[in-house]
């Protein structure tokens, strides 16, 4: 099954649950990948969050609801997850601009956002640098935050732990001293042993759903510290070279984040793989220059069924 297919099927999936508490690990499942995964690719492919699309088309279907029977506003808003009838109205009405009550009446103008498709279209005229290579279990001593089920909030809680790895801050916020924990995991770090000189972050989602960020270091050393194991399983990565994972600006064409809706929106459909696990992970190079750090996105991928080359 190509990888288009399972992205329509995952967007059938949302619209026969518009009127339940959506589950993200459940969407991701159809399309083989983590919640995060998920979320991040739609929001690359549709230029628009999931959750954002989500409260577009709950309350497109309000309004036709609203216009097309006798029910409630307080029923409708029920019906489509709200239980507080001032949260229904302040999301018909960042939608709609009118409130409602207003949209029952006949020739008020409302507005309607359609049901998502995907299809595979040309893009990608510049070149994208790649790798498959197959690696071994790699063992390593991190620490870790929880993540949100949100992936935009999931993005700043990473961020965040980067924050507090590499600056020890003053009242103000500012950075006065390298990190401790930056210090810890430079000690760990084994790179003779495991060839991997730099620091790791790993998104992390269980079979639960919930879901944490490691920063971390290839390292035979037992835990000690802030610094707990975790083993990257053994898998087929696509590899990607980047050339500075701190550029804030996400229209650079360096930074982390542009690499990654390329990776997502233009290698991904026409390359052949799919997702093997809900698992991310970068891998920064050692340097002292935190204005240009150069890293790889690595992407756990198989090859799909009846795919060749």
């Amino acid at each position: 099954m190509d990888w288009i297919t399972r992205l329509n099927q995952a967007i059938a999936y949302l619209e026969a649950h518009m009127t339940e508490e959506i589950d993200y690990t459940e969407v991701a499942k159809i399309a083989y990948c983590s919640s995060y995964h998920f979320q991040r690719m739609f929001a690359y492919i549709a230029d628009v969050p999931l959750s954002e699309y989500i409260r577009r088309r709950k309350m497109s279907l309000a309004a036709i609801d609203l216009q097309s029977g006798d029910e409630k506003i307080i029923d409708v808003a029920l019906k489509y997850g709200y239980t507080s009838p001032a949260a229904f109205n302040r999301a018909f009405q960042s939608i709609h601009g009118v409130a409602p009550s207003q949209a029952k009446k006949r020739g008020v103008n409302l507005k309607s956002y359609p049901l998502i498709s995907f299809k595979l279209t040309a893009k990608g005229v510049e070149e994208m640098e790649f790798r498959i290579e197959q690696k071994e279990a790699i063992r390593m001593l991190g620490v870790s935050t929880p993540l949100s089920a949100d992936a935009e909030k999931a993005y700043e809680e990473g961020e965040a732990l980067w924050v507090k790895v590499l600056f020890e801050l003053d009242d103000k916020g500012e950075a006065i001293a390298q990190g401790h924990l930056c210090n810890e995991l430079n000690a760990a770090c084994n790179s003779g042993f495991s060839g991997y000189n730099g620091f790791f972050g790993i998104e992390i989602e269980e079979e639960d759903g919930t879901g944490a960020y490691m920063i971390a270091v290839a390292s035979s050393s037992p835990e000690s510290g802030n610094l707990k194991e975790y083993i990257v399983p053994a898998h087929t990565w696509a590899i990607f070279p980047g050339k500075n994972f701190f550029t804030e600006e996400y229209a650079d064409a360096e930074s982390a984040i542009k690499l990654e809706e390329r990776i997502y929106s233009e290698w991904l459909p026409t390359s052949g793989y799919e997702i093997a696990d809900r698992l991310g992970v970068h891998f920064n190079f050692g340097t002292d220059d935190l204005e240009k750090v150069p890293f790889e996105q690595w992407l756990p991928v198989r090859k799909i069924d009846g795919v060749t080359g």
